[in-house]
């Protein structure tokens, strides 16, 4: 187990970003300190260290930061999330819905199987619209979704409410 890191205080907020009125919550500072980015992936795997999960799912782009070196610590396969036009072989999408609009997540059609447990990771959630289509995804190949972490977690969005009673882990929250 890493030391004490004191997460919150590694996060940078950035006033007016991407547009007037949002409050952007910057994970870059807390990547750039070793000590928290360490603590950050020690935390999600002693949350997730006992639901048995085979793969862990991550979401373009920032999700594979903590997704890929949470699947090498827990010994588990890895499976990215990707915008369309960014896998080589056939794919399984789902569209989902934006504030303004939609957006479409792909997964490789053989990525996971009957009988696969997946940890679905993302660098935050917010309105839970995406970790919701990836949850989807997941199920549609057959596999069980057993959890979804994040180290951010916009609790006054309630995005967490899509994701139907999955159990999950935020790291750090903000109301």
């Amino acid at each position: 187990m890493s030391r004490v890191v004191d997460l919150k205080s590694h996060i940078r907020d950035i006033p007016d970003f991407p547009k007037p009125g949002i409050l952007f919550k910057d994970i870059t500072t807390l990547l750039q300190d070793q000590a928290a980015f360490r603590a950050s992936i020690d935390q999600l795997a002693e949350a997730f260290a006992g639901v048995q999960a085979t793969h862990v799912v991550a979401l373009e782009a920032r999700g594979y930061i903590f997704g890929a070196p949470l699947a090498y610590k827990l010994g588990l396969g890895f499976v990215p999330v990707r915008k369309p036009g960014k896998l080589p072989a056939e794919t399984v999408s789902i569209d989902y819905e934006l504030e303004y609009g939609t957006n479409t997540l792909h997964m490789h059609h053989d990525a996971l199987n009957q009988g696969d447990r997946a940890l679905v990771i993302d660098d935050l959630i917010a309105t839970g619209g995406s970790a919701a289509a990836t949850v989807a995804l997941v199920e549609r190949l057959g596999a069980e979704v057993v959890g979804f972490g994040c180290v951010v977690e916009l609790t006054f969005l309630q995005g967490r409410d899509k994701l139907n009673g999955l159990p999950i882990q935020a790291l750090l929250s903000y109301d």
